[in-house]
């Protein structure tokens, strides 16, 4: 797998740079198929983009946009941007601070299993947060990962999730908050859920964290669980 760490990058310019990647491993795919010879395929790259978003939110395609509880000149005053695109799930919040994940994998490569897919993700996330400290893990019927998912007295999401895939490649990911600004969290309905809050590594642990040192830890976990050699730095 590549790896590219965009750094801060506009979310429509990323959104376009991550459909580019994704369109050019389902042409390969489509390609090799039409092939009488398996040995002469090409085989199918694989890549894991790490980038920050300034303030944008985003709303997936079976979404209510009504969990957006901002108009145009609300979104105008937050200094915020809004798009409705083409992964799983409801709405989200992403922005300075916080790491998105876009792993565009051929699954063919690894598993034709999405659930597996996303707790694979989800488990990146877990171990990550347990390098610093804190229990994080899953609640059952809810995408993403939780502080405080077992008893319950005040479940509050630290990743949000949602994907789309074509022929087993796959785009769009996640979204880890770390140093992230949740004030911003305020103006929607994260993922449509009303009776849970947010949280990040910041809140949890009190203080700011190195928001490097976490891309490389969750890289690292990545790589474990998917079994996969990463390439690659920042661009």
């Amino acid at each position: 797998m590549e790896f590219r760490d965009l750094g801060l990058m506009d979310y429509q310019q990323a959104w376009d740079y991550q459909t580019e990647l994704f369109q050019a491993t389902v042409a390969r795919k489509i390609e090799n198929r039409k092939l009488d010879d398996p040995q002469g395929e090409t085989p199918t790259d694989n890549y894991l983009l790490f980038v920050e978003h300034p303030h944008v939110y985003t709303l997936g395609k079976t979404g209510n946009k009504e969990n957006l509880l901002l108009n145009e000149k609300g979104l105008e005053d937050a200094q915020a941007t809004y798009y409705k695109i083409n992964r799983g799930g409801d709405i989200t919040y992403h922005g300075p601070g916080q790491i998105v994940g876009y792993p565009i994998l051929d699954l063919d490569n690894f598993f034709t299993d999405i659930h597996k897919y996303m707790r694979y993700l989800e488990e990146a996330i877990i171990l990550t947060c347990a390098d610093y400290g804190v229990e994080a893990g899953r609640i059952e019927g809810l995408t993403g990962v939780w502080v405080d998912y077992v008893e319950q007295k005040d479940p509050r999401k630290i990743c949000a999730m949602g994907v789309k895939t074509s022929r087993w490649v796959t785009m769009h990911g996640l979204a880890f908050n770390i140093n992230t600004d949740l004030n911003y969290f305020g103006h929607i309905i994260p993922c449509g859920i009303d009776d849970k809050a947010v949280t990040s590594l910041e809140q949890e642990l009190g203080a700011p964290q190195d928001i490097s040192q976490v891309k490389e830890k969750l890289r690292h976990h990545l790589a474990e669980l998917f079994e996969m050699e990463i390439i690659g730095g920042t661009t």
